[in-house]
């Protein structure tokens, strides 16, 4: 008898059962939001962490080339997946089809050897590449997730000016505004169909903001959710560069 009174006394009747996961269902939808706001904000400050590492990478770089920005080398002819065809193309390239080295790409040997995975950011929208791109430096093409504007230009032919790549005088963008923006993170929208060519989908945060590396070492966040720094290039890839040279000519007039 004294057994049965027990389990009567410590036992989970059915509504109570019901109660008990109808409170804790509640409390975690009261929790989840938060939960996940806090885990969006660490990954935004993790991502400013790294561009902020980047710009001084960048300025220790002029520091030892005569004030100039990592810059080059001139591409190779323009061919399938390659839009990196002119020395000082606006890119998220690190290393060109033959593995040179290109862009924020040159920092990786010296500047930036110790903490590669600074050149991705913690907030991309799809699963991250770092292992896989960092591999590929120096044998094919690849990419990190910011854009570098390596000389403020946009061309697939021709000769680019060399005035835009010394850090203490970047001059003026095609709007005649002086050049602050160095780099941003990579909001950037692809029809399915050009995946073979490796035009892909590559976001981050939601695309709700971008953080960008000022050529100060500054490192601002911008409100996105109108897709202002947003780009989309459908199924037509071929004007992506000078689409994402007008997203750096915007975050100029922030300065």
């Amino acid at each position: 008898m004294p057994a049965c009174g027990l389990r009567r006394q410590f036992g989970f009747t059915l509504i109570e059962l019901l109660v008990t996961i109808g409170v804790i269902a509640l409390l975690l939808s009261v929790l989840l939001p938060s939960l996940r706001k806090a885990r969006q904000q660490a990954r935004k400050m993790a991502c400013l962490s790294n561009l902020r590492q980047v710009g001084i990478a960048i300025h220790a770089y002029a520091q030892d080339f005569d004030d100039q920005i990592p810059f080059g080398p001139e591409g190779l002819p323009m061919m399938g997946s390659n839009f990196y065809t002119v020395t000082g193309n606006v890119t998220s390239l690190l290393s060109l089809l033959n593995g040179q080295p290109v862009g924020l790409g040159l920092l990786l040997s010296h500047y930036l050897a110790s903490q590669p995975k600074t050149l991705f950011c913690p907030g991309a929208d799809q699963p991250s590449e770092a292992d896989y791109q960092l591999a590929r430096v120096g044998r094919l093409q690849a990419q990190s997730d910011y854009y570098y504007r390596h000389a403020s230009v946009a061309l697939l032919t021709g000769a680019p000016d060399l005035s835009h790549i010394r850090l203490s005088q970047l001059g003026k963008n095609r709007n005649g505004r002086s050049i602050h923006a160095l780099a941003m993170d990579v909001q950037f929208l692809a029809h399915y169909s050009l995946a073979p060519f490796g035009v892909i989908t590559r976001s981050s945060h939601q695309k709700r903001f971008v953080n960008i590396l000022m050529a100060d070492g500054q490192v601002l966040s911008e409100d996105n959710s109108d897709g202002r720094y947003t780009i989309d290039v459908g199924i037509y890839p071929y004007d992506a560069l000078d689409k994402i040279l007008q997203r750096f000519e915007l975050a100029d007039t922030l300065r």
